[in-house]
Formats: structure tokens, sequence, C-alpha cells
């Protein structure tokens, strides 16, 4: 199970526009697994564990979205 660079990126922009959080990027694809899943995942109780500090990989991320 993976998800691409860009998904991950649009999973980061959505949590910190809708949520106010800035997530690491190794968190920002979990949830980006569940957003390209989550027709399956229906019915279910998702949790995901946002480790790490995202605000360490804004330089990176600055230049990408």
């Amino acid at each position: 199970m993976t998800v691409n660079d860009q998904q991950a990126l649009a999973a980061f922009k959505m949590l910190a526009r809708r949520e106010g959080i800035i997530p690491a990027l190794e968190s920002s694809h979990a949830v980006a697994w569940v957003l390209e899943n989550a027709d399956d995942l229906q019915g279910q109780n998702i949790l995901v564990n946002l480790s790490g500090r995202g605000d360490k990989d804004m330089a990176i991320v600055g230049g990408l979205i």
C-alpha cells in the first residue's frame, strides 16, 4: 500500500488549511493513504497518529506546494 509524494503533499496542505495542523511529511503519507482509501474504509473508525513536527519540513514543502 503506497501513496506518491504528490498525494502526501495534498494531504499536508489539506490538514494545514482545514485543521491548522502542520503535519510531518511522514504523517502526511499516512493521511494521504486514508484519504485515497476513504470509500473502502466507510463505517470504520480510523486513527492516524501524527508523529513528528511539520514545521521542520516547511523549507522542503514551501517550494513544492
